[in-house]
């Protein structure tokens, strides 16, 4: 992002982001569990953001590892019961939908698990060493987003391994253990703000939202 502080506590529409992203899931259900997995040096700073902007949705911290991977762990081992599901959601994906979370927690209630993906929209190629490129049919193909939603014992059993190079989200973490996932549909605003063309787009989604 190139910014002084990192990007989800970055303000969209008067707030951070991190916290548009919360009160999704809390609108969703206000008694579920929130857990926010954050470096343990932003502890603060969060402290700081939640008194200057009046935040005051429950929630439990907790300090994250060195990857996505040992941060999600982190955060199931906050979870002290071992019956339910969990949904793992990208901090800097606040515009989640409600109906893409109730999907995701149904799919996993009745298979396991519940992973959000949207179609591709335009036509893609696969790249060889050899710089070489290939047509790939794109109706065979989804992208994924978060949240990833998860039969709580499963996934706590899944992320009791040796973290791996192609462990790139949870649901590949999941499928490691021979589970085959179960996609629902997601939203396309739903973006991971990453770039400073985001917030631009970040912005103009709350303000179509506020209409």
């Amino acid at each position: 992002m190139g910014t002084p502080i990192p990007k989800q506590y970055l303000e969209i529409g008067g707030k951070p982001v991190l916290m548009h992203t919360i009160e999704v899931f809390y609108r969703f259900d206000p008694d579920m569990k929130l857990v926010l997995v954050i470096p343990e040096v932003d502890f603060d700073l969060w402290d700081e953001l939640c008194k200057k902007f009046d935040f005051n949705v429950p929630h439990q911290v907790v300090k994250g590892g060195k990857s996505r991977f040992q941060s999600v762990k982190n955060g199931l081992d906050s979870i002290d019961w071992e019956e339910g599901l969990v949904a793992i959601h990208d901090g800097v994906r606040p515009f989640v939908k409600e109906e893409v979370i109730r999907s995701s927690f149904e799919e996993a209630a009745k298979y396991g698990s519940g992973i959000a993906v949207i179609p591709l929209k335009d036509s893609i190629r696969k790249l060889t060493d050899g710089n070489q490129s290939f047509y790939q049919e794109r109706q065979y193909f989804r992208l994924v987003q978060t949240p990833q939603t998860f039969d709580l014992k499963r996934i706590k059993k899944a992320f009791d391994v040796t973290e791996l190079h192609h462990f790139t989200d949870d649901a590949t973490v999941y499928e490691h253990q021979g589970w085959q996932v179960s996609l629902v549909a997601g939203n396309l605003e739903n973006i991971k703000i990453t770039t400073l063309e985001d917030m631009d787009y970040a912005q103009f989604l709350i303000q179509k939202n506020k209409k």
